[in-house]
């Protein structure tokens, strides 16, 4: 799979211009042919949020060895049909397509059952559709490459197309807005990111409540840690409706130190994801609010360590999302390599709106997406 770190977005922020973390950052010309941002400003300050609101939608505690047994049948006798793509699609679209599905198949007898939802719980009985980006830079994606009106039209195109495609699973709409952004130049204390000010989270949030949708805060933490970062996040993510992701392509540690993000592929390793649920575990008991959903973005088996550590808790559903852009049998077979062979919990799939079209191909549609087993339930665009 390519990798997103070879991908057209432009590396912000000029070290005289970003001589502190909360500088207004100016664009510059990428060092190498990768990407965290192309533009954003942000001041890191930790006042102005208001009061939470309900969740976009629950559901109700279902037992955990019911929801696994009911998901591997359905997935099998549905996988008796043969597998289909839209027309057009290369012959080795469709080998891929048919190796990844026949995999994933396969492996839900051996897919660890999650725990009992809790109440309020999002999975498994809805699917999350997510814009991605930031609204200071219009080719970090979708979020901020159209004016908010219009990016909110497309949205729900989006979210009506997957309720169309699959009328069982109701479908919440979610922005996910770059919180934390990794930068080409250090700053003032050398960790490589740009924190995004609480004017601008809450613009966001007040976007995805038109929807009455979520908000998803996604970190990229350079050279800093989830340690440094994640606090000040923390007043957000007690809202009902406000949720995290996590980047570990942008996460330069484990022998990556020193490096400048997007030179290599960052990594995080399970204890890092179980250090980040463990504090939104401890949010979710100390604040009453219903479990919070943790994104952990994948598109490379070294990404993430150890990922058959990653321990599971009802506080907190982690979604392993295929990252990564490519013509179709490209990302069919890095869902298969990074998700399937590698089962955690809840599984996600990532659409780029300008990359993935390679060939002048449209992009995956969600009837070719929902063959893959077991069938993503969150949906990123980017």
């Amino acid at each position: 799979m390519r990798t997103r770190t070879t991908s057209i977005l432009t590396l912000i922020c000029a070290a005289l211009a970003c001589a502190s973390p909360d500088a207004q950052p100016k664009p510059t010309p990428a060092t190498s042919t990768t990407s965290a941002a192309d533009s954003a400003a942000a001041k890191g300050t930790d006042s102005g949020r208001s009061a939470p609101r309900t969740p976009a939608a629950s559901a109700p505690a279902v037992s955990a060895d019911s929801v696994h047994h009911a998901t591997a049948t359905a997935s099998a006798a549905r996988d008796t049909v043969h597998p289909n793509l839209i027309p057009g699609r290369s012959k080795h679209d469709s080998i891929a397509f048919a190796s990844a599905i026949a995999f994933g198949t396969r492996m839900l007898a051996k897919w660890p059952a999650p725990p009992t939802p809790l109440p309020g719980s999002v999975f498994p009985g809805h699917r999350i559709v997510a814009f991605y980006g930031n609204p200071l830079a219009k080719r970090m994606g979708v979020l901020g490459e159209y004016p908010v009106d219009e990016m909110l039209a497309k949205l729900d195109t989006a979210v009506a197309a997957w309720q169309r495609a699959d009328p069982s699973t109701p479908v919440i709409p979610a922005l996910q807005l770059i919180a934390v952004v990794a930068q080409g130049a250090p700053g003032r204390d050398g960790m490589y990111r740009l924190r995004m000010d609480t004017t601008l989270i809450e613009k966001v949030y007040g976007w995805a409540q038109r929807k009455h949708g979520l908000l998803f805060l996604d970190i990229q933490v350079g050279h800093s840690t989830m340690q440094q970062e994640l606090p000040r996040l923390l007043p957000f993510l007690a809202r009902p409706d406000v949720h995290l992701a996590i980047d570990p392509e942008f996460s330069m540690h484990y022998a990556q130190e020193g490096v400048v993000p997007s030179k290599r592929i960052g990594v995080m390793d399970a204890k890092d994801v179980n250090w980040v649920s463990q504090q939104l575990q401890q949010l979710v008991t100390s604040k009453h609010i219903p479990p919070k959903i943790l994104i952990v973005h994948r598109f490379k088996t070294r990404m993430v360590t150890n990922a058959s550590q990653i321990a599971l808790d009802p506080r907190v559903q982690i979604v392993m999302d295929m990252d990564g852009f490519g013509p179709p049998w490209q990302k069919f077979e890095s869902y298969r390599d990074y998700i399937d062979l590698e089962p955690v919990e809840y599984t996600g799939f990532k659409i780029f709106f300008h990359q993935d079209p390679t060939r002048g191909d449209p992009i995956l549609t969600p009837f070719e997406v929902l063959q893959l087993r077991p069938r993503p339930l969150y949906i990123q665009y980017q």
